[in-house]
């Protein structure tokens, strides 16, 4: 839901962006640019990419959280260490490494629908249709291969570094602060927890 939420407010941006570097005339303020789909568009086109964000940024989130909680739980199980008592070397090398690993999973996850967003957004092409039949027009043009695979190594060497660095900053403020991260559980659940 949070990412859904940013998603709304992200959506302009990321048009505005991806017109700015796909099209030399375009505005390269945020501003100008906003008024530029405004007047040209409407506000439907500063929106046009919402369904390709939504299909990107959720997996991408819901992936990248999730595969570094598992990685990082099955590296410190298969060393049996526990992050309470290991080092905050080890705990910053384990984040790091889980971080690259959640980071490659999401933009494997992710990759297909980016690459839809950057198509929707570039100017040109047949844009006549709903954004869910430009969508279905541009996925059936470029083919499954494509969209699954093209520029996807570059992508996952940036996501999976810049995703490391997030749960290497994360877990580095959270061990200066002194917070420790919490675990949803059912409270009704009496269960001994290990």
């Amino acid at each position: 839901m949070a990412e859904f939420i940013a998603d709304l407010f992200l959506c302009p941006l990321e048009a505005i962006r991806i017109k700015s570097v796909s099209d030399p005339t375009f505005p390269k303020g945020v501003s100008s640019g906003i008024s530029r789909v405004l007047s040209t568009q409407g506000f439907g086109g500063l929106y046009a990419g919402l369904g390709p964000i939504l299909f990107k940024q959720v997996p991408y989130t819901m992936a990248k959280f999730a595969v570094q909680g598992k990685t990082a739980e099955a590296i410190y199980n298969s060393t049996g260490l526990q992050p309470s008592t290991a080092s905050s070397s080890t705990n910053l090398t384990i984040s790091l490494a889980s971080g690259v690993v959640a980071g490659v999973a999401a933009a494997i996850v992710s990759h297909p629908a980016d690459t839809l967003l950057s198509m929707i957004n570039k100017s040109g092409g047949d844009k006549s249709g709903s954004t869910t039949t430009q969508l279905v027009r541009l996925a059936k043009q470029a083919g499954f291969k494509k969209l699954c695979t093209v520029g996807l190594l570059p992508r996952c060497i940036m996501i999976g570094t810049l995703t490391a660095g997030q749960f290497g900053i994360f877990d580095t403020v959270m061990g200066v602060l002194g917070a420790e991260k919490f675990h949803f559980h059912n409270p009704d659940d009496h269960s001994p927890k290990h």
